[in-house]
């Protein structure tokens, strides 16, 4: 990992960009008007300007802020086809008595929101600029900003509930702004940015059509701000990371633009090893292995280990991380071949590490999927815990549930970064929209075509979105 970036990973955990702009990047003119009439306010490109400073290890820095919107189009976007379509329509409707004739609806496009900070002084040839976002899919970029990277933070409680507003929003220490020009950008759809057009929601919600779009974005940035021959990053969190490795490929291949690095937080870039129902796969058994170390680390965390508990949890992880790979995995491996009595034997070791009672983890076929451990770790005092952070923890719907219904990471730290942020976005970034801010959007979920197209093929795959070919 570049130096650059060392300060990301001790950022995370305490939290519980052209520098000057070169003439034409602030100039006074806005974009042209686009080649037809937007069909909403929300689809012209907008941009508001501030200024600041963040001190981050003892050194002040000055920085310039934009906030604003970009708009972009699904794949096959072509603007001459689209105008001249636009300009025979209309000489359709001149032709006609009696006004304007039905149209279909236009094309889809996206108004992306981002909000980016520029190192001021710095020259921008030599200056990294990173893109950071969060994911979902379905999720704004405002836990990034405003929780870890931004040169402002919102004062949250560390691993529990944050009373009620007035939310306290402070320097942010952490910021990497010292080292990097910062765009954060909301997905479409999320936060401020939003979605129109013919079937919109195919456009741009599945694995493929959002890196397209978080593609056209950023090329249009680049131009935007004069930043094509800046070192570039990209830094994605949750599904931000098999966007990530989507679009650098995109980039790339297609846009023949190259990345300096790209940035992997909580990653999932193949989905067949994702812990939450994995079952729905039968022999898929990864899931289970990897996830064993942090459902051990949990019930570490909240004390729900049999007997002394281990006094450092370094350790323990690591022989936790062993039997995983060694012990485990084999008896996995047999599948309804392994003998009664080697399923209760590992049932106990598994219960000495992940605190779930023994019997339950064998009727379990020894495959404990994450929603069920959330529900049943702290079930016996009617309490489940965190999903992002499972440090938090909060009162069970349902007790007799086998998974959880809900992150009591939402509850407890939702309207902290929501409030503030409106806050911070109207009284220091100047901007005052008239839309709302969706700090997360499930329906985005619900409708997300999770097959991808890999590298070298035509089509895309009837399987789990596996992004590592990219």
């Amino acid at each position: 990992m570049n130096f650059v970036y060392r300060r990301a990973a001790a950022a995370l955990l305490g939290a519980s960009v052209l520098a000057l702009f070169s003439p034409s990047a602030f100039a006074d003119d806005k974009p042209g008007p686009s080649a037809r009439p937007a069909p909403d306010r929300y689809f012209e490109p907008e941009e508001v300007r501030s200024a600041g400073s963040v001190t981050v290890d003892g050194k002040a820095i000055a920085y310039d802020a934009a906030a604003g919107t970009l708009v972009v189009h699904g794949a096959g976007w072509n603007d001459s086809e689209w105008r001249e379509a636009a300009a025979t329509e209309s000489d359709k409707d001149k032709s006609k008595d009696g006004g304007a004739a039905d149209k279909e609806l236009p094309p889809p496009e996206a108004s992306i929101f981002y909000t980016a900070y520029f190192k001021r002084g710095a020259a921008a040839a030599d200056r990294p600029i990173t893109f950071l976002y969060n994911g979902g899919p379905g999720s704004s970029t405002v836990w990034l900003h405003m929780g870890a990277f931004g040169p402002r933070k919102v004062v949250t409680t560390n691993g529990g509930y944050t009373p009620a507003a007035p939310y306290g929003i402070v320097n942010n220490t952490n910021s990497l702004l010292d080292a990097s020009d910062l765009v954060f950008i909301d997905a479409p759809g999320t936060g401020y940015s939003r979605v129109a057009g013919k079937d919109k929601d195919k456009a741009f919600w599945g694995v493929d059509e959002d890196a397209h779009a978080f593609a056209q974005f950023i090329k249009a940035f680049l131009t935007k701000y004069d930043r094509w021959n800046s070192p570039k990053y990209l830094f994605g969190e949750s599904y931000g990371t098999p966007r990530s490795a989507v679009l650098v490929d995109e980039l790339a291949r297609d846009d023949s633009i190259d990345f300096n690095g790209v940035m992997l937080l909580s990653q999932i870039l193949n989905f067949d090893l994702s812990i939450d129902g994995p079952k729905l796969n039968p022999g898929t058994d990864l899931p289970y292995i990897t996830a064993l170390p942090s459902m051990a680390a949990t019930a570490w965390y909240h004390n729900r280990l049999p007997g002394a508990r281990p006094a450092e949890l370094e350790p323990f992880l690591r022989e936790v991380e062993h039997f995983a790979v060694t012990d485990y995995a084999a008896a996995l491996a047999q599948g309804a071949g392994l003998d009664a009595a080697t399923k209760q034997t590992m049932a106990g070791k598994l219960a000495g590490y992940i605190g779930l009672p023994a019997d339950y983890i064998a009727r379990s076929d020894l495959r404990i999927e994450g929603g069920q451990f959330e529900q049943q770790l702290l079930n016996p005092v009617g309490e489940v815990t965190g999903r992002l952070d499972s440090r938090f923890h909060g009162p069970a719907i349902d007790v007799l549930d086998k998974e959880t219904q809900y992150d009591p990471l939402d509850p407890a730290l939702a309207s902290a970064f929501v409030s503030a942020f409106h806050a911070y976005a109207s009284q220091d970034l100047k901007w005052k929209p008239e839309r709302a801010f969706y700090p997360s959007v499930d329906e985005i979920g619900s409708k997300w075509d999770l097959r991808h197209k890999p590298p070298g093929q035509t089509d895309k795959q009837y399987i789990a979105a596996n992004v590592l070919p990219d």
